[in-house]
């Protein structure tokens, strides 16, 4: 998309985003970025608005670390782009070989993340990117983890930040970077 605006490809990446009332339960409003995976200008809009930011503000990021599962679609895209690689942090017992896990709490109850020990070496500076910020629960469980392995964790970036939920609060002193808020 050379040649298009910033401008340009926010609005086109938040014209693809849905909004479907009372999904998964009642009184959600559930934002769905899947439209913008089906349009390839949408897709690299996304891809060329989170380079532009992580070359300006992370140009020292030596891993994108994606979360299960919608991180695991951008961050290989973004990876490539970077020339660097990707790790992933995944939902209990899907990875093979040692890992290294957190527990932490969801609005519904309780979930555990994980992954391989050998994904980051300590000191590592890494950036990690999912689909969505609601209340920050995944985020955190996530950034923990990297700790854990002693990486250092630059920042976050997500798609789209439901900002009434306070989820970068809730992780700070890491940052997030979103391309939509709402």
């Amino acid at each position: 998309m050379a040649g298009t605006s910033r401008k340009d490809k926010l609005d086109l990446v938040i014209q693809k985003i849905r909004a479907f009332p009372d999904f998964p339960s009642k009184g959600i409003l559930f934002r769905d970025v899947c439209p913008i995976l089906k349009d390839p200008k949408a897709l690299t809009a996304v891809i060329d608005l989170f380079e532009e930011h992580v070359r300006q503000t992370y140009p020292e990021v030596e891993l994108i670390v994606g979360i299960d599962a919608r991180g695991f679609l951008f961050g290989p895209l973004l990876a490539q782009r970077l020339g660097i690689g990707v790790a992933l942090i995944r939902k209990k017992g899907k990875l093979p070989g040692p890992t290294v896990s957190v527990t932490y709490s969801l609005e519904y109850g309780e979930a555990e993340a994980e992954m391989q020990v050998d994904a980051v070496e300590p000191g590592q500076k890494v950036l990690l990117i999912d689909d969505l910020l609601a209340t920050g629960g995944t985020l955190l469980a996530a950034c923990e983890l990297l700790k854990k392995r002693q990486a250092q964790v630059l920042g976050c970036l997500v798609l789209v930040q439901l900002t009434d939920l306070n989820g970068a609060q809730r992780i700070q002193p890491v940052s997030v970077f979103s391309l939509a808020e709402y």
